[in-house]
């Protein structure tokens, strides 16, 4: 098996690097203690397709893969791990999901906008009662003629302060468990479809996590994202997606934190030399890189 990158992904890692180099790392530290989501790179990101990087080609995507799309991550999570986060929610949690179930009509009218970096995407499947335990949620959908009525409260999204396209999780049937549950494409504005309360974070505090509000809110059912009673078979496939991006950054954040610690044991001169040259340090250091 041959490891070795092939000149597209080298060639994408490069754009994500000068990218997140020149542009992110600057502003990082600053926005990150503001709590300031970093709105203009996010849409460098969408011109330079980095929001759309492993969508099909036919709907405006890159076309990318899987291996292309970490590495992308990793550079730009080595630089800011909130825009990070932005990007990986919009290529594994709402395109992936979109490109795999959608159909031909709900790609063009939302993926298409989704994979150019022109509108954001967020994914609502956590509640106040239902983390880990997805199949828990409470919220719920009623179909009412050609619409459904949805009703409930979502917690934690990613996001969702900002999102244009909300891809929902609501219970449809809730006699049936995790079987009951149905996945729709709600829009920014929708009547009955509010942001509450935005948390305040310890990290990656430059990105949107907040509160969902949905009060008899009407979506139509073409909005509904493949069949009902499907959902959960959607929301796992796409968190599944969503893994491989959380490595990549915790990949990405791994490697800035060793260079920041190899920098500083440079600069930082104890009893005559730099502390890097101790032996413990020096063993310290090893330690991360090979962990790496």
């Amino acid at each position: 098996m041959d490891l070795r990158l092939t000149e597209e992904q080298e060639m994408v890692r490069r754009m994500a690097r000068d990218f997140a180099q020149r542009e992110v790392a600057p502003i990082a530290a600053e926005l990150d203690e503001k709590g300031e989501v970093p709105f203009e790179n996010i849409r460098k990101m969408g011109q330079l397709g980095l929001l759309g990087l492993t969508a099909p080609e036919e709907y405006g995507g890159g076309g990318a893969d899987t291996v292309s799309y970490v590495l992308a991550v990793e550079e730009i999570a080595r630089a800011c791990a909130s825009t990070a986060v932005v990007m990986a929610v919009q290529n594994s949690l709402v395109n992936y999901p979109l490109a795999r179930f959608g159909t031909e009509e709900q790609k063009r009218r939302y993926l298409t906008p989704l994979a150019r970096g022109e509108k954001i995407g967020a994914y609502a499947l956590t509640e106040p009662e239902a983390g880990s335990d997805a199949a828990a949620i409470r919220t719920r959908a009623v179909r009412e003629g050609d619409e459904y009525v949805i009703n409930g409260t979502k917690h934690f999204i990613t996001n969702g302060s900002f999102a244009d396209i909300i891809l929902l999780f609501a219970s449809t049937d809730p006699s049936k468990g995790h079987r009951g549950i149905s996945a729709f494409l709600v829009e920014r504005g929708t009547p009955g479809f509010s942001v509450g309360k935005e948390e305040n974070k310890m990290g990656i505090r430059a990105t949107s996590t907040c509160e969902l509000i949905f009060r008899d809110c009407r979506v139509p059912v073409a909005n509904r994202l493949g069949e009902e009673g499907q959902g959960f078979k959607i929301a796992l496939s796409a968190l599944d997606a969503g893994r491989i991006g959380i490595g990549a950054q915790a990949v990405g954040i791994a490697q800035a934190a060793y260079e920041a610690a190899l920098e500083y044991a440079k600069a930082r001169v104890q009893f005559g030399q730099p502390i890097a040259k101790f032996q413990a340090i020096q063993w310290m250091l090893a330690d991360m890189a090979t962990r790496i």
